[in-house]
C-alpha cells in the first residue's frame, strides 16, 4: 500500500506531496505566552500540533519538533505599542514577570500532559535566548533590512519585496491592518515596519545589553532566532493558529528570508481554525475563555475535550458548545465501553480494509474526524474480536485518547436511577408484548440520559456512557 501524505500549506494555499527537506522531519511550533493561563481555544492549536507529529511518527519518521515559550516581548497591541504583556500581568498581581512565567508554564506544561500532547523535543524559553536574538537582528541590520528610532530597531519592510506573500497581501501593503497605526510612531518609514528589539525605560524589569542600550525583543524575533538555533535556517513545518497569518508569521518569514535567502524558514506553513463559543467570539470581555480546569470543574476530562476537538478537521471552525462537548464526551465513553467488549474476547478477525481506510484518512491532511469514523464503523460493524481491541490501539498513536484503557463498566457496581429503572420495565414490558416500535423509542430516549441498552439471552443488559 503506497499512499503519499498530504498537508494543506497556507503559503501556496494547497495541498502538497509532504517531502521532508531532511531524513527526519523537522517542525517548529508557536507556543505560549505565559501571561495567562491558556483557554480551550489556545489549547486546540497544540492538539492540532500533536497530530500532526502523531501522523509523521505513525508514517515512520523520527520527527525534531521546536516549541518556544514566550516569556518576554510580546506587548500588548501587536503593532509593537503598548506595555509587555509578561509585565502588565506581574504589575498587576503584584509578582515579578520571572513568577508569573514560570507559573503558568507549570500550569500549560501540566495541561498538555492531561491532553496527551506529545511534547517537542525542544521546549524553548525566550529569555533563554537572547544572545541568539541579538545576533539575528544584528545581522538585519548589517544586511540594511533594519534601522534604528528612539525607541527600538525596527525591519523595514520595504526592503522584503514579497511581504504579505502568507497572507495573500504582497504588494497591497497599503491595505493591511497594521496601517491603520502609521501615527502611532512617525519614526517607522513603512506603516508595516515592527521591532525586532525595543529599548527599555529605566523601570522596565526584563531587560539586557545590547548594541543599542538596555532592551527587550520584539516579539517576531524570537521565534525566527530560536528555530534556527535548533532547526537551521531551512526545515519542514511551522505551525500556529490562523491569527498568526497576517502579522506575526507574515513577520517571521521576512526577517527571515532577509537575512538567510528565499529557501529560509519553513517549507510548509500549517494553521489551525478558531474556536468560536456558542456561535461567536472567544474573548476575556465576554467571560467564555475557559480553561481546562474550567471543564474538569464541569466534570468534563481533558481527553473527552480532545476527543470533541478531533471530531472537527482542523482547518474548520470548531463551535465549542457545553451541549457539544458533553455529548463528545458521551460517545467517547460508548466508544470506550463497545471496545472493552472486543477486548474479552479472542476470536480473530481480518479488518484490513480499515486499517488501510485509517491510513489513507490521516495522511491526507491529517483528516482525523474521518479516521474516527473509520474506528468506529471498524468497532460495530466487526465481530466480537480481541482483533478490532488490537487495532483501535494501534490507531490511538494518531489519536491519543488512552483507548489501551478501555475497561467495561460492571452494572453491580452502577447505582441505577428510579426514572432509569422505569424506563427499563416500561422496555421489558414492549418487547414482552413485541412492541418493538416502542422498544427503539425507550431505548433512544435512555440513551438521551446516558444509559447504553443491549439486549441478551439474559434479558437487557444496560451500562452507563
Amino acid at each position: 500500500m503506497n499512499i503519499k501524505l498530504k498537508f494543506y500549506n497556507t503559503l501556496t494555499r494547497k495541498k502538497e506531496e509532504f517531502i521532508p527537506k531532511t531524513k527526519n522531519p523537522t517542525m517548529y511550533s508557536c507556543g505560549p505566552t505565559v501571561y495567562s493561563y491558556a483557554h480551550i481555544g489556545n489549547l486546540r492549536a497544540y492538539i492540532f500540533m500533536d497530530s500532526i507529529r502523531r501522523v509523521l511518527k505513525f508514517n515512520g519518521y523520527k520527527i525534531k519538533g521546536v516549541m518556544n515559550i514566550t516569556d518576554v516581548g510580546h506587548l500588548t497591541d501587536d503593532g509593537d505599542d503598548g506595555e509587555d504583556k509578561m509585565a502588565k500581568k506581574a504589575a498587576e498581581e503584584k509578582k515579578t514577570p520571572w513568577q508569573i512565567a514560570d507559573e503558568v508554564t507549570k500550569i500549560f506544561m501540566r495541561d498538555i500532559g492531561l491532553l496527551n500532547i506529545d511534547t517537542p523535543e525542544v521546549v524553548a524559553k525566550a529569555t533563554n535566548h537572547i544572545d541568539d536574538m541579538l545576533k539575528f537582528v544584528v545581522g538585519l541590520t548589517q544586511k540594511g533590512h533594519a534601522y534604528e528610532t528612539s525607541d527600538g530597531i525596527y525591519f523595514d519592510v520595504s526592503t522584503f519585496n514579497d511581504y504579505g506573500k502568507l497572507s495573500g497581501q504582497k504588494g497591497k501593503l497599503a491595505e493591511q491592518i497594521s496601517g491603520a497605526r502609521v501615527n502611532i510612531n512617525s519614526e517607522k518609514k513603512n506603516p508595516q515596519d515592527f521591532a525586532l528589539w525595543k529599548k527599555a525605560p529605566k523601570n522596565h524589569i526584563m531587560q539586557w545589553p545590547s548594541p543599542w542600550g538596555q532592551g527587550f525583543p520584539g516579539w517576531h524575533i524570537e521565534c525566527s532566532a530560536i528555530a534556527k538555533k535548533f532547526l537551521g535556517a531551512a526545515f519542514d513545518i511551522h505551525t500556529g493558529g490562523v491569527d498568526h497569518i497576517p502579522i506575526h508569521h507574515e513577520n517571521e518569514i521576512a526577517q527571515s528570508e532577509a537575512l538567510d535567502g528565499c529557501n529560509a524558514g519553513a517549507n510548509f506553513w500549517m494553521h489551525n481554525e478558531f474556536m468560536q463559543v456558542n456561535g461567536g467570539k472567544m474573548s476575556k470581555s465576554l467571560g467564555n475563555t475557559y480553561t481546562l480546569t474550567d471543564l474538569a470543574d464541569k466534570g468534563i476530562s481533558p481527553l473527552a475535550f480532545r476527543y470533541f476537538c478531533l471530531n472537527t478537521h482542523y482547518r474548520k471552525a470548531l463551535n465549542f458548545t457545553f451541549d457539544g462537548v458533553n455529548g463528545a464526551a458521551t460517545a467517547y465513553k460508548r466508544l470506550l465501553n463497545l471496545l472493552a467488549e472486543h477486548k474479552d474476547t479472542n476470536k480473530a478477525c481480518d479488518l484490513t480494509k480499515y486499517k488501510e481506510e485509517f491510513i489513507t484518512a490521516i495522511n491526507d491532511d491529517i483528516n482525523i474526524p474521518l479516521a474516527i469514523g473509520v474506528l468506529w464503523t471498524m468497532v460495530k460493524e466487526s465481530p466480537l474480536s480481541k482483533d478490532v481491541f488490537d487495532l483501535a490501539v494501534e490507531f490511538d498513536k494518531v489519536l491519543g485518547l488512552d483507548l489501551e484503557k478501555a475497561e467495561k463498566e460492571k452494572i453491580a457496581d452502577i447505582e441505577i436511577p428510579e426514572n432509569i429503572k422505569n424506563l427499563l420495565s416500561k422496555r421489558t414490558e414492549a418487547r414482552k408484548n413485541k412492541d418493538f416500535k416502542a422498544s427503539d423509542i425507550l431505548r433512544n430516549e435512555l440513551a438521551k440520559l446516558g444509559w447504553a441498552v443491549k439486549d441478551t439471552a439474559n434479558g437487557q443488559e444496560i451500562t452507563k456512557i
